[in-house]
């Protein structure tokens, strides 16, 4: 049996910070700071000082994990470019989950996921005991699936989610480590709310 991966996992596609560090099967330190700006700038200190809490070194990482959306079209950006340039100088592979999946994680199947995409849209993907269906774009009024739901547009009796989205991702990743992964991309379903800020965003290589 191999050991269990010390993986470091953030996201940045809300209005937040977000950081976990799981090693050992578990989730052993964590941070989340709410912020509607300065997720480039504090992205990177959060997950040092979270390692720290750990006694853990960017050296001991045995995979990156990050959140690849949907959501804040900057946000998302900026936690993938992050990823993928650790995993290159750490030579550690980098993991990418959707907001989807880790809304998911934990829960009972079937599942379907329903979050608020706003333009009066939303997003949805069910999960059942075979695995994740496709995910799709809809308007919010349109029939949804029967059955469990979750998600912040999912409405009463949605069943909360069973972790942290942060978590969440790096629980999944840990359970795709050792197998080949494609590179984090940002999981975007349609363009961007608004147009890009005048400073550049962080460069997504191919």
């Amino acid at each position: 049996m191999r050991p269990e991966p010390c993986i470091l996992a953030f996201d940045t596609s809300a209005a937040h910070c977000a950081a976990a560090l799981l090693s050992g099967g578990r989730v052993v330190a964590d941070a989340f700071e709410p912020m509607e700006k300065g997720q480039a700038e504090r992205l990177l200190p959060l997950c040092a000082e979270v390692m720290a809490r750990a006694g853990v070194a960017w050296g001991d990482l045995d995979a990156v994990a990050v959140g690849t959306g949907p959501g804040n079209f900057t946000g998302v950006r900026i936690a993938v470019a992050a990823a993928r340039g650790l995993a290159l100088s750490l030579g550690v592979p980098a993991i990418g989950v959707t907001r989807l999946e880790a809304l998911a994680e934990g829960l009972a199947r079937p599942v379907t996921v329903i979050e608020d995409a706003k333009r009066g849209e939303v997003y949805v993907q069910r999960f059942d005991a075979g695995g994740a269906g496709v995910a799709g774009l809809r308007g919010a009024g349109v029939d949804l699936p029967d059955g469990a739901v979750t998600g912040s547009a999912a409405g009463a009796g949605a069943l909360p989610p069973a972790m942290p989205l942060h978590h969440a991702i790096a629980v999944i990743a840990a359970r795709r480590f050792g197998t080949e992964q494609p590179r984090p991309a940002p999981f975007y379903m349609r363009g961007a709310d608004a147009a890009p800020p005048s400073d550049p965003p962080p460069v997504i290589l191919p």
